[in-house]
């Protein structure tokens, strides 16, 4: 491994604090939603550390940065907090964000431990640097193609935005249904209107449409076209990217909130770690925390642990990826080298397909498990 030296004042034992660099979308036309319980997570988790006596007795440090879901303010972001001696990188929700943001703590030697960004080909080349907690998009969207063959869906339309990460999946999704007798029926919303999707999904006879958009627009759009079309009273719409997640979704939308499932990264069951941390969550929050704001918390309860065993060293800590065994709110944490793969991944966080229930838009039910 290329290993530069160390920014100075890296291994100080003078009390001050361990400064870890957070990129976080907190502004449009990021998810911003998602920003706020990546960082809700992040901060309580750094506070736990600090309760417990926090590094080697040095006080842990978020230096937070707004990327807005632009991939070129994060990768200043990360220029910046580089100058600024932080001992490693976490966070980022966006795909295509983070990719840029791995790109350049690869190119300056700076470790980044991905929350939340799923996009497989992370860096272009396999990279010592970065490790990742989310699972990789084509082992969760797999999972996900399987549950709609096993509900018994074979002609699928993919209402779909152009984007590195929107192509991914929609490649996923054909590539595995395809040879199982499935169809994957593509929709350029650079070209079609909301209401015009309804009759590309009667005119395909298309019995189910994902959402490969974002959020809150044209998702909730298509959404309410779609639920008000007598023709397609039948048609399942789903999320495989965890549009309805959060309460913002049960907000815009309403009783159209619910039967839209979606992957989201959680246990049946949390750990007592994890029902702890939820509950703070909840208080922090003010509302129920999605899967996002767990991966935020297991990011910093990683990096603390790297950094109590081996230090504020930037090379250690990315020599360390394969040594972590972290017990985290989600099960025990571990990374490898995965086929395909060009970071240090988790292989893998727990994976459901759930919905909104009907009855109660607010509680979940769980679909299907990976």
């Amino acid at each position: 491994m290329n290993t530069p030296p160390s920014p100075p004042g890296a291994e100080r034992t003078d009390g001050s604090a361990v400064q870890i660099g957070a990129l976080v979308p907190l502004t449009r036309p990021g998810w911003v939603e998602a920003g706020q319980h990546l960082l809700a997570g992040l901060e309580l988790a750094v506070r736990d550390v600090n309760d417990a006596g926090g590094i080697v007795g040095r006080p842990l440090e978020l230096v937070v940065r707004d990327t807005a879901a632009d991939p070129q303010r994060a990768a200043a972001a990360v220029d910046e907090l580089a100058r600024l001696g932080v001992a490693a990188l976490a966070g980022e929700y966006h795909s295509v964000v983070a990719r840029a943001a791995a790109a350049r703590a690869d190119a300056l030697g700076l470790p980044f431990l991905c929350s939340s960004a799923v996009l497989d080909a992370l860096t272009e080349q396999p990279t010592e640097w970065v490790a990742r907690l989310a699972p990789a998009q084509s082992h969760g969207w797999q999972i996900y193609a399987d549950f709609l063959l096993g509900a018994g869906h074979s002609r699928i339309a993919v209402a779909a935005e152009s984007s590195v990460y929107w192509a991914s999946g929609a490649r996923i999704l054909r590539d595995h249904l395809t040879p199982r007798g499935g169809t994957v029926i593509e929709l350029d919303m650079r070209a079609l209107a909301p209401t015009a999707v309804c009759d590309e999904l009667v005119g395909n006879r298309a019995t189910a449409l994902l959402l490969l958009v974002g959020h809150p627009e044209p998702a909730v759009s298509i959404v309410k076209s779609v639920r008000h079309d007598r023709r397609l009273a039948d048609i399942m719409i789903g999320a495989p990217a965890g549009q309805p997640e959060f309460a913002e979704w049960a907000r815009l939308l309403g009783d159209d909130s619910a039967a839209i499932p979606f992957l989201r990264y959680l246990p049946e069951r949390l750990s007592p770690l994890g029902a702890r941390v939820e509950t703070a969550l909840r208080e922090r929050l003010a509302e129920a925390p999605s899967f996002v704001a767990f991966e935020g918390y297991d990011t910093v309860a990683v990096l603390a642990d790297v950094l109590r065993s081996h230090g504020a060293d930037r090379a250690r800590t990315a020599e360390s990826w394969p040594r972590v065994a972290v017990e985290g709110t989600r099960g025990r944490i571990q990374f490898s080298r995965t086929p395909g793969i060009s970071v240090w991944q988790w292989a893998w966080s727990p994976i459901q397909v759930v919905d909104r229930d009907p009855a109660e838009p607010d509680r979940f039910r769980i679909l299907h498990a990976g």
